[in-house]
């Protein structure tokens, strides 16, 4: 499609663009003031600039009437390649663009009032949350391996900058620079393979790669064939940092410990989520069979083992990120970890592939952004109050801040999955992807999935116990303030992380539209 025809498709990212330069300049032209367009309308503007994106991101697709009518009856829109291919329109990416916005969106609210943010740079903050946002809608709507990396970069530079943002704190600043050189060995690792993928095969469409991997001669060599999958392989190991998947994990704890509380809990969901799509989009586009490419026995698409690849990430992240989250006391760190726990379970899913694989993947996300993002939204409120962020620190809680502590639980038996929360829907729909797929490979992955489940209950279980059943070492009974927006933002989290585990056929709905880009 011409680039002119191709705006009308982007206006979401062209607000948020707009917003982000206005925010810049309205912070140099207040710099060194802290007034009330600093502590107040920056913020303001920050939400406008969001749900103006969800409303024209909305209107220009049929989101809102997937959730309110039947599967039968909604019929997914026709893909549009946009600026000569570089971006697709599909249901694929429009869900996943809308899932960053909303992410985006509540660390925005979160943000508003925490003492981790400099109040005389709230406008830097506010507009590179903008940019990453708009990184994002473009990372997973990419279909070419030049623009996928571009807006990737988009979203690591704006991500290092954020994570190190609180600079009087030598915890933060040691967060920002070990992310920053984690990913400057992951991006040239991943752009070092996206060369040798084009050295090989000529093309960095993803379309065109499909057909030169079906059709290539080159891969029915032993040396192309290893050429190849080691260009592959160097792809998955820059898209394994970006969700933090085990071995590329190392970054995650230090970045999520060091980082403003608000913005870790963005971290910890929107850019999985856009990796998540992105490793959806690049594997089962290029790799999975279609109706015009060669499907006889001499095709190249066999030729690389990448569902081994995904389910070994998996079944390393699970257990890995849960192993290492039962010796942790700090819980960002231990959130880290089990997110890195998290990554795998989803994983499950993209290696399952087909129609269940897909709706599994897209209705976890949603689900993994109430209850994670919810659960560092009550971890920020308590640290404004106690100044901790320690397991210990929660001792007795419920007494003296029993809604957050409510909320709390919710979201904690969510992230193990039990019923009847979201998280039991999602990692029932991630499980059964496994079952219907079959064979021996998928059963073991599902068996490893069931006991990190197990194992993951028991450091859940430990907040929640320091919460309800461990006395307090304070002297002080008072209860504690909570009367601010990340409060009211933990307990909206909740109620969809509650309802969506009894009536999630809405979210079902929307899972299956994003997955017909299958059909």
């Amino acid at each position: 499609m011409q680039n002119l025809e191709s705006f009308r498709y982007i206006l979401p990212e062209l607000v948020l663009a707009g917003f982000a330069v206005l925010m810049f300049g309205l912070s140099a032209a207040t710099r060194g003031k802290q007034n009330s367009l600093q502590r107040v309308w920056i913020p303001l503007l920050s939400v406008i600039a969001l749900l103006a994106a969800l409303f024209f991101g909305l209107s220009s697709t049929e989101l809102t009437s997937v959730i309110f009518s039947s599967r039968e009856s909604t019929s997914p829109p026709a893909a549009s390649n946009l600026f000569f291919g570089l971006l697709t329109f599909d249901p694929l990416g429009v869900f996943f663009r809308m899932l960053v916005m909303i992410a985006t969106l509540v660390a925005v609210l979160i943000s508003i009032g925490s003492p981790d943010l400099p109040k005389d740079r709230t406008g830097e903050y506010h507009g590179l949350l903008l940019i990453l946002a708009l990184g994002m809608c473009f990372f997973v709507a990419s279909n070419h391996l030049l623009m996928l990396y571009v807006s990737m970069e988009t979203v690591s530079l704006c991500s290092y900058l954020l994570t190190g943002w609180n600079t009087p704190s030598n915890r933060s600043r040691e967060a920002g620079l070990k992310y920053v050189l984690y990913g400057g060995v992951a991006s040239g690792i991943m752009l070092f393979g996206m060369s040798l993928l084009y050295g090989l095969l000529g093309h960095l469409s993803i379309p065109e790669l499909h057909s030169a991997f079906a059709n290539s001669e080159l891969i029915q060599t032993d040396t192309g064939r290893w050429a190849c999958i080691v260009s592959v392989m160097f792809i998955l190991a820059g898209l394994g940092y970006k969700i933090a998947a085990v071995p590329f994990h190392m970054w995650s704890p230090d970045a999520y410990e060091g980082a403003p509380t608000p913005f870790t809990a963005l971290l910890s969901v929107a850019p999985k989520a856009a990796g998540m799509a992105v490793i959806l989009r690049f594997f089962h586009s290029i790799f999975v069979p279609s109706s015009d490419s060669i499907t006889t026995l001499s095709s190249g698409l066999d030729q690389i083992p990448w569902v081994l690849f995904i389910g070994i990430l998996s079944a390393l992240s699970m257990t890995v990120g849960n192993l290492i989250a039962l010796a942790q006391n700090n819980l960002k760190r231990l959130l880290a970890y089990s997110s890195i726990a998290h990554a795998g379970y989803v994983l499950m899913a993209v290696a399952s592939g087909g129609r269940p694989g897909f709706e599994a993947v897209t209705l976890y996300m949603v689900v993994y952004l109430f209850m994670n993002m919810g659960a560092f939204a009550v971890v920020s409120v308590i640290d404004r109050h106690l100044g901790t962020e320690e397991i210990h620190g929660y001792k007795g809680l419920s007494k003296r801040a029993p809604l957050v502590c409510f909320v709390m639980a919710i979201f904690l038996f969510s992230l193990t999955g039990l019923p009847p929360t979201a998280g039991f829907i999602g990692k029932y729909y991630l499980f059964a992807a496994l079952f219907q797929k079959g064979g021996t490979w998928f059963m073991v992955l599902a068996l490893i999935g069931v006991l990190n489940s197990v194992i993951s209950l028991f450091y859940y279980a430990r907040i929640v116990k320091a919460m309800y059943l461990d006395k307090t070492t304070e002297q002080s009974s008072e209860m504690i303030p909570v009367a601010n927006l990340a409060t009211v933002v933990a307990a909206l989290l909740a109620v969809p992380t509650l309802i969506l585990g009894i009536f999630w056929d809405p979210l079902a709905r929307l899972a299956d539209w994003s997955a017909s880009i299958l059909r």
